[in-house]
């Protein structure tokens, strides 16, 4: 992670729907190559603000830079540069991944190795099943494949972990925290507090449209607990879902 270097850089961003203030003037960094996770309540702003970092949405108001372009100028050469999960819907359910990834790839313009990618997810195995049949995890392996066919400088996950299985969840884990040691920067969105927990070098809490805490997880931590919190039950040195995936193995299964 550099700090020194801003790869996104979001001042007063507003954004209205009709009588609805859905962001209120939020402002923060994201580094170049850390892991950033934006978290909250469903309907906290987290979304609407990816989708207008990403180009998607329009802003009311405020400035955002990416690697040093402007949305309002200079969306296309972001669109460029970065990758957006897809929902599932985004996908044709009766073209295997190969032909998934060719298909992507002509609407990127990019010219790509579709075994490759696959491998860099762990579906090489899978590389001639339907996108209809594969898991829950192997569809969200899968859509995140698709991120990195252009390359990009960042990738942007909205709650890539939501309705795994606790293995599942881990292989993802994994897989993100890789594909930042390769370079790239990752914005993450996520309900699941242990995860942020896990991955992010930084959160930032999103409440009502504004962002009401920002720092390392361990300095939000450390500050809780100089404050005099203390948690009612012993905390433990691992948890039941360490138990399960001690006990039935850490390897890429069926997740």
């Amino acid at each position: 992670m550099d700090k020194t270097k801003a790869i996104i850089s979001v001042k007063d961003l507003v954004k209205n729907y009709d009588d609805f203030n859905a962001v209120k003037g939020i402002s923060f960094d994201v580094y170049e190559n850390e892991i950033f996770g934006l978290l909250g309540p469903n309907g906290a702003g987290k979304t609407t603000t990816l989708e207008i970092i990403e180009t998607l949405r329009e802003k009311t108001s405020g400035e955002i830079t990416v690697d040093g372009l402007s949305v309002d100028h200079d969306a296309g050469r972001i669109k460029q540069i970065i990758g957006v999960q897809l929902q599932a819907a985004g996908y044709y359910p009766n073209l295997n991944l190969v032909e998934l990834m060719e298909l992507f790839s002509g609407l990127y313009g990019v010219d790509i190795k579709p075994m490759e990618m696959l491998e860099k997810v762990n579906l090489q195995d899978k590389a001639k099943a339907r996108y209809k049949a594969l898991s829950g995890g192997q569809k969200q392996r899968f859509s995140i494949a698709t991120t990195l066919i252009n390359n990009p400088k960042i990738i942007f996950l909205d709650e890539p972990t939501t309705g795994l299985d606790p293995q599942a969840r881990r292989n993802l884990w994994d897989l993100i925290i890789e594909i930042r040691k390769s370079g790239t920067t990752v914005v993450i969105t996520t309900h699941y507090m242990d995860e942020a927990e896990q991955l992010c070098d930084r959160v930032a809490f999103v409440e009502h449209g504004q962002i009401i805490a920002l720092d390392s997880p361990d300095n939000l931590i450390d500050n809780l607990v100089n404050s005099g919190f203390e948690r009612k039950k012993e905390v433990k040195k691992a948890n039941l879902e360490d138990v399960f995936i001690n006990l039935t193995g850490q390897q890429w299964r069926e997740g």
